[in-house]
């Protein structure tokens, strides 16, 4: 599982040593990527377009009262609802222990919205693998498999919150270790109805059967990624499907990491299609560019803000925001056509991306606001998308 400090050393080197070749990477970038449009690539299947929430508490428009924690959820599902009816391939509902989000038991919440959609694929973003029960993580997804008809999959990770340690009686020095150990446990179940394992954080299973089994074989799991070569070179090995976090920063910068996980897959034999590459973006969409930022922005430098005094951040500013949603920054802010661009140079900058989620409601906006912008994703930007599909090279 890479745990071993050598291998570890290894993964920084080799991502290293990307970063040292990015400019040459980007030096051959097609002149066609400077304005969203691919060249003769050959095309290999449509890009999943979706959105991510963490099920924010926001005020109530007019008020500058927060609204309730039921309003709240229940406008969730509501959007979960218009973005099945506008076409969207995904939505994911995160997990968080902190006031501001309501996402504590997000397979609750997508059952809720089982009832209301018909085709779009419902998944946790992330489920925080490090701090659950790997067998009640399958069951629970299993069972929203069954009752979606085949449309449930999960996204896990370590998250970037730690309140889920001291909730549920974990120690954060385990925080490698309880990771490696229940994604190895969690791995073995959507092909085993009996399953024998053992590990330090767990009681061991003497062959005892898990149930419900989902209606997909196998359920789809994907590994929820950050910044660190040693969770690339991992899902590589393993041949997961990859989320890729991007929040900040140049979203091309996170190519080299990209191609530590391609290698490692490589290496493990697995088939390239197999090797999936998706991007979790901050983003929000409205019919002219301007009226995106004056929407977006005051959210976002408060909730920023905010986080940033836990963390020891600088407060944002309207330069921090301007950077971030320039030509190659994280942020997918704008117009219609303007986003899809962008979308299109950050897939080319990766060497090809097979799903882009947008969390939206990070920030405090109304819910009208909130179900436009799914409107214009669906109508707007997931055709534009879906034509441009293409390989990585």
């Amino acid at each position: 599982m890479l745990r071993q400090g050598t291998r570890y050393f290894l993964n920084v080197v080799l991502a290293w040593y990307y970063l040292g070749m990015i400019e040459l990477l980007e030096a051959n970038e097609p002149s066609q990527a400077k304005d969203g449009k691919l060249g003769s690539k050959k095309l290999v299947g449509k890009m999943q377009i979706g959105v991510d929430s963490f099920a924010a508490r926001f005020a109530e428009e007019g008020t500058g009262f927060e609204a309730s924690a039921s309003d709240s959820i229940r406008n969730l599902v509501q959007r979960i609802e218009l973005a099945d009816q506008a076409g969207l391939d995904v939505f994911g509902v995160g997990e968080h222990h902190r006031r501001e989000f309501l996402d504590s038991a997000p397979v609750v919440i997508l059952a809720g919205a089982v009832a209301r959609t018909k085709r779009i694929r419902l998944t946790s973003a992330v489920t925080v693998l490090s701090a659950a029960d790997p067998v009640r993580v399958f069951q629970n997804f299993a069972t929203l498999d069954l009752l979606s008809q085949g449309r449930a999959e999960m996204v896990v990770g370590r998250g970037s919150f730690i309140e889920s340690f001291p909730l549920f009686g974990l120690r954060l020095e385990d925080y490698d270790s309880l990771f490696a150990e229940k994604l190895n446990l969690l791995l073995k179940l959507p092909e085993n109805e009996f399953v024998h394992w053992s590990g330090k954080h767990r009681p061991p299973l003497t062959g005892q059967g898990v149930y419900p089994r989902p209606m997909q074989n196998p359920l789809p799991i994907w590994l929820g990624v950050g910044g660190t070569p040693e969770s690339f070179a991992r899902a590589g090995m393993l041949g997961l499907p990859l989320m890729i976090a991007i929040i900040g920063g140049e979203t091309r910068r996170f190519r080299p990491l990209v191609e530590v996980y391609r290698e490692y897959g490589r290496r493990a034999g697995h088939e390239p299609d197999k090797l999936k590459v998706g991007v979790h973006a901050l983003g929000y969409v409205a019919e002219t560019t301007q009226q995106a930022i004056d929407d977006f922005f005051p959210g976002y430098a408060k909730t920023f803000t905010r986080i940033g005094k836990e963390r020891g951040w600088a407060p944002v500013t309207r330069a921090d925001f301007d950077a971030v949603r320039g030509k190659h920054g994280a942020l997918l802010v704008g117009n219609p056509d303007e986003v899809a661009g962008k979308i299109l140079r950050h897939s080319e900058s990766l060497g090809g991306i097979s799903r882009i989620t947008f969390q939206m409601d990070v920030v405090d906006m109304p819910q009208a606001k909130l179900l436009r912008a799914i409107e214009l994703l669906g109508s707007r930007i997931a055709p534009a998308l879906r034509e441009k599909a293409y390989s990585r090279r």
